[in-house]
């Protein structure tokens, strides 16, 4: 891959109906090849998750068993989400925090964040992921980074998945001690990417798809990237997101990368996916990301149901959360009417972590330790 300014100087070189007519129009025997290839192309991808390959599913899945084994191990890397703020500027039309959502809004302060982290504590996780509504003047770089370094000495791993910032914003929190950064392009259309978030900073497609570029160049350890399953074809989607991963490993060969597959989930507005994704294409999508990148981590949250992320574990996931709570404050309190989107999977951390022993999988509460 030649060398770009950003990724938008490269995406800008496919066509978003080419690509999903090129997916569409896979054979039975691009696919054979795509499997016989041990060095997966995008053009192996796209076989893998095009309509031709349902019919290659179970060797698929075999495949990427063995490769998620081989890399892995039989681990389940533990996270927790902690909602700092549903305070946001946005008005993107599937987000329970929309602006114009009629929920109660907060910001958490200090001292309620150090309730929050004493109940996820008990609960045994030492990686810490950091979530917020995205409101610059509210919740800033500033006030992320007196969070993170609140938190910091308690946890192994702090993360983050707040609004884009600029590199320097991200330079002081890596200082902090954030190791790990996520931001979802939600759909890499451009085109339609305006309608689905019609106010509000995040309207700015170039300023959010730049966003692992600035990541990357503050030196962070770990990026994740994905796109929201449902918004637009997520076949189309999911190719775009390869192209992203492969372009940011070529680019910022020294970063680790994860990719996440959320699908739509309930939420406060009631806004319906256009092109919903059913377990079949859920599994078809985690296999492929594995065949195709047997290094990349591979998250699936709480959105999924109990029996669902059970039965894909073994075909290529690498981390997941559980006992989450999708609003500022609910681990401490019950806050059900300020959470983002209402999760699937209810277990308890404990009930999670006894059925992945039961499937031959360790929990892992705590990533890597800071040696001074």
């Amino acid at each position: 891959m030649k060398k770009y300014h950003s990724f938008y100087d490269c995406i800008r070189e496919y066509n978003w109906q080419e690509i999903e007519e090129r997916i569409a129009s896979c054979t039975a025997a691009d696919v054979e090849c795509a499997l016989a290839n041990p060095a997966r192309t995008l053009d192996d991808f796209a076989a893998l998750i095009s309509p031709a390959a349902v019919p290659y599913l179970e060797p698929m899945a075999q495949e990427a068993h063995r490769l998620t084994v081989e890399r892995f191990g039989r681990t389940i890397q533990m996270y927790i989400p902690l909602y700092l703020s549903n305070i946001c500027t946005n008005a993107c039309v599937y987000c329970g925090f929309n602006k114009y959502n009629k929920i109660h809004r907060r910001k958490l302060t200090e001292e309620e964040v150090r309730r929050e982290m004493e109940a996820i504590l008990k609960l045994g996780y030492q990686h810490l992921l950091l979530v917020s509504g995205e409101a610059e003047v509210v919740t800033g770089a500033d006030y992320y980074e007196k969070m993170v370094r609140l938190v910091r000495p308690h946890f192994s791993q702090i993360s983050l998945e707040v609004q884009p910032l600029k590199m320097e914003e991200y330079r002081r929190l890596h200082e902090a001690g954030v190791g790990y950064v996520c931001v979802y392009q939600e759909t890499y259309n451009e085109e339609a990417y305006p309608g689905y978030h019609p106010e509000g900073k995040k309207h700015d497609y170039r300023w959010r798809l730049e966003t692992p570029d600035r990541i990357a160049q503050a030196d962070i350890q770990k990026i994740g990237i994905g796109a929201l399953l449902g918004l637009e074809n997520w076949r189309t989607d999911s190719f775009f997101t390869a192209l992203h991963l492969r372009y940011m490993e070529q680019q910022y060969w020294r970063t680790k990368y994860s990719v996440s597959l959320p699908r739509l989930r309930p939420a406060a507005g009631g806004w319906q996916p256009k092109d919903p994704i059913d377990d079949a294409g859920m599994v078809q999508l985690i296999t492929a990301f594995r065949l195709f990148d047997p290094m990349v981590e591979i998250s699936l949250s709480t959105r999924e149901s109990a029996v669902f992320r059970d039965h894909v574990t073994p075909i290529g996931i690498t981390a997941m959360s559980a006992g989450s709570k999708t609003e500022p404050g609910g681990y401490a309190e019950d806050n059900a009417d300020l959470e983002q989107f209402v999760i699937n999977d209810a277990r308890s951390p404990e009930e999670f972590a006894l059925s992945m022993r039961k499937l031959g999988y360790e929990p892992v509460w705590k990533d890597w330790d800071c040696w001074m």
